[in-house]
């Protein structure tokens, strides 16, 4: 939920809750396939367990919103694979078949899909979980209808044609809770600003600056790490980070001499966010050099040191991806149809095409 919790005070459960409880709704879809006839074996259903278990265990402090700040151009999907890998040496090979799940590479189709696919067990699991946590009831999905709906046609992961108004009632779920809760404008801010605490963090460190921060934390602010130097000892280092880490550094920070860091650790600690501006068209780059050229004048500082503080960006959200492994329902005539043509509701059409919105961020006061 990455700054989420700024908004919504309850949203404070963690990916060990996620991990958790999508391994429940795991166990949950193997009873009701195993009901109906599929054939999933012992070997298969703990691999099942082992990969959504483990799923988002790539993930660093703070989720997404720190994803490419604390090592370059890597993602938590990688991370995931390389904790997985070494977690396979360790235990001899074990979870060589919970691996080839998760990659997408198992002969048996459906057994991909119930982990990552645009109907599995995460989404059912993060949906259900931040909308209670959140308090947004729009997100409240039917789970466990959901899964009692799922059943397997040639190895493919298929939902029974009466499970079409709790599928349309997903995706829909799905949209609302992107544009409320995981994109809402004050997450979203939050976020940009703790990105730029950690570029500016890497910056000072570069520079020659002493931060004062948590061995693992000041490691990855001394060190470029990217995917080809990332080894078994990065992977320990990156394994004791966690949220607290990231704050009690802030904390710290607060009362640098540099008057970026200073600032940007500030407004987060304290709540006194940027303010942010989200339009349907793109932001007109003379609004941004105004904002900017106030910003240097009021301060004397440079204006690369006055983008961390002004800066535009964009949102993307769709809800549902033709292009990608589509949720297909199965009707009692045995017919396989695609969920946007077995539905009569034109606003799954919608769904589908992707919305893009601009925003732009500034001071909304003297700092």
């Amino acid at each position: 939920m990455g700054m989420s919790y700024l908004v919504y005070p309850g949203a404070h459960h963690t990916r060990f809750h996620h991990a958790i409880g999508c391994m429940h709704l795991m166990q949950k879809a193997v009873q009701v396939l195993r009901f109906k006839g599929v054939d999933v074996s012992s070997e298969e259903e703990n691999a099942l367990y082992v990969a959504i278990l483990l799923h988002d265990i790539g993930h660093g402090p703070f989720s997404h919103a720190m994803e490419h700040s604390i090592v370059s151009g890597v993602s938590h999907e990688e991370i995931s694979m390389l904790f997985m890998e070494a977690l396979n040496k360790e235990f001899n090979g074990s979870l060589t078949l919970a691996i080839n799940i998760f990659k997408g590479e198992y002969h048996r189709p459906f057994l991909c899909s119930l982990i990552s696919s645009q109907f599995d067990m995460d989404r059912a699991d993060y949906l259900k979980r931040d909308s209670f946590y959140t308090g947004v009831a729009e997100g409240n999905i039917n789970s466990e209808r959901l899964i009692t709906m799922l059943n397997v046609v040639n190895d493919e992961l298929v939902v029974e044609e009466k499970g079409i108004y709790s599928v349309e009632k997903f995706l829909l779920a799905r949209r609302l809770m992107y544009w409320q809760v995981y994109l809402h404008k004050t997450s979203l801010v939050a976020e940009q600003l703790l990105t730029r605490v950690l570029q500016r963090a890497k910056e000072l460190t570069s520079q020659g600056y002493t931060l004062e921060a948590s061995k693992p934390l000041q490691f990855f602010l001394e060190n470029d790490i990217s995917i080809s130097n990332f080894d078994e000892s990065v992977l320990k280092t990156f394994s004791m980070l966690d949220d607290y880490d990231i704050v009690s550094a802030m904390k710290s920070w607060q009362t640098h001499e540099d008057f970026v860091l200073r600032n940007l650790c500030d407004m987060i600690i304290n709540r006194q966010l940027l303010k942010i501006k989200i339009k349907n068209k793109p932001i007109k780059e003379k609004l941004k050099e105004k904002h900017l050229e106030k910003l240097i004048n009021t301060y004397g500082i440079t204006s690369g040191e006055a983008e961390y503080f002004v800066f535009t960006g964009s949102i993307f959200n769709q809800a549902y991806q033709l292009e990608s492994t589509q949720i297909n329902m199965l009707h009692k005539s045995g017919k396989i149809e695609n969920i946007v043509k077995a539905s009569d509701q034109l606003n799954l059409k919608a769904l589908s095409k992707p919305v893009l919105k601009y925003f732009i961020c500034y001071p909304k006061v003297k700092m």
